[in-house]
């Protein structure tokens, strides 16, 4: 996909920018032509010395140095004396990392004061940022205002993973994952829809996708739950949005952001979830259950706190819906499912693919490494009413995700759809 393409690399002025080095690896082995482009911050991180050994072409640094002699392609008959236009005007694709939160606001409010920021104002091509910064300079009112009006002028985003930060913090803002940013960089070549965008391959489908566990109150204080992040589905909505489709996202409690450009339900229980999703499920035309939903709910919840006391406590459950089984679905709705497994699993999974009627099931052990619950990363298999199965890698959620909804998408014109061996 990437060979004979000019891909621009953005580089600005974070700790995370020594990974730049490793996109420009990646990108070459691709088969890219690659041009690297830093801010002067970003030279306090890593040398321009380095990444123009590793994309073989001089690295763009100062808006006021003479033209360098750069090698890519070029639109035939257009080339500029001015280097920023003639990079801007050659890249099929601008990749932005890390993407700081100094630049993001920049290129928010239109500012153009070095190389980064006016190759992406001249440019055409998409524009892919992977945010990279302080857990508490991501979660600012200010930042989540630039991420979202760039959002809403098209921009792409290989988002930031949740970890330890280097500046000792952890929680979200660490650099995506070389796996997640290619997944973005390769879907911006296919044209795949910006949120808002009437085109794209799930253009004009409304997609029902539920995410996070469901928690059943025992008590004020006490719920039976599970250890459901919501990561997963939170990636198939984004990933569904990205595609064009018109996303309405029904949650159980997590710690996650809602998405840009998506609608958002909140439920807490299994029969919230069953509720919230008669409206939106009847003008649906695909429903992406990914919920951890509880197989059990009390009997009956207690006003007030239970007290500790000396003799054993003995709860009675009472046996939560089948939503997946059960809920009334409009003519024509694809369903993928969800299948968590510890043993026998794709027998496990075939069983409940064909007992709640999908169309695609997604088989995951949380046992496996790099697929425990909480985690950045899957390993999951797709299953198909056809018979046919699909081991993928360990891949970031967000990843995983895209791979799961271009499946979906192939649904709706199967023709035009990946081949599906068995595996």
């Amino acid at each position: 996909m990437f060979a004979g393409k000019t891909v621009v690399l953005g580089v600005s002025g974070g700790i995370a920018a020594y990974k730049a080095a490793e996109i420009v690896r990646w990108l070459k082995k691709e088969g890219a032509a690659v041009v690297v482009v830093m801010t002067p911050a970003a030279r306090q991180f890593i040398t321009p010395l380095t990444l123009a050994t590793l994309s073989g072409n001089p690295v763009l640094d100062d808006l006021w140095a003479p033209n360098q002699a750069l090698t890519f392609g070029r639109p035939k008959g257009r080339t500029s004396p001015v280097e920023h236009i003639e990079v801007a005007d050659a890249a099929d694709l601008v990749i932005v990392a890390p993407a700081t939160a100094d630049l993001l606001a920049r290129v928010a409010h239109g500012l153009g004061d070095d190389m980064v920021t006016t190759v992406i104002l001249a440019t055409r091509a998409p524009v892919v940022f992977a945010p990279a910064m302080n857990v508490q300079m991501l979660e600012n009112p200010i930042v989540q205002d630039n991420l979202a009006a760039l959002r809403r002028r098209g921009y792409r985003f290989a988002e930031p993973e949740t970890g330890d930060l280097a500046c000792g913090w952890e929680g979200r803002g660490r650099l995506a994952s070389l796996e997640s940013i290619a997944a973005a960089a390769r879907a911006a070549l296919r044209g795949k829809a910006a949120p808002g965008s009437a085109s794209g391959p799930l253009a004009g489908k409304r997609i029902v996708v539920t995410a996070g566990p469901t928690v059943e109150a025992l008590d004020p204080v006490r719920a039976l739950t599970n250890h459901s992040s919501g990561k997963m589905g939170y990636a198939l909505a984004e990933a569904c949005r990205d595609l064009g489709a018109q996303v309405t996202l029904i949650s159980g409690p997590t710690a996650l952001a809602a998405p840009a450009g998506v609608t958002t339900i909140a439920i807490e229980s299994a029969l919230d979830l069953a509720r919230a999703l008669k409206g939106p499920l009847a003008k649906a035309h695909a429903l992406v259950m990914a919920a951890a939903v509880a197989d059990w709910r009390p009997a009956k919840r207690v006003p007030q706190k239970l007290k500790r006391g000396t003799k054993a406590l003995t709860l009675e459950l009472l046996p939560n819906p089948d939503l997946l089984k059960t809920l009334p679905r409009p003519k024509g709705l694809k369903v993928v499912g969800f299948a968590l497994e510890t043993e026998q699993e794709l027998a496990g999974a075939r069983k409940k693919l064909v007992e709640k009627r999908c169309d695609l099931l997604v088989l995951n052990n949380p046992t496996r490494l790099g697929s425990h619950f909480g985690g950045d990363t899957n390993e999951v298999t797709i299953l198909d009413a056809g018979g046919g199965s699909e081991r993928l890698p360990v891949l970031a959620k967000r990843a995983a995700a895209d791979r799961v909804a271009a499946r979906l998408a192939a649904l709706f014109s199967p023709a035009k759809g990946p081949a599906r061996g068995r595996r």
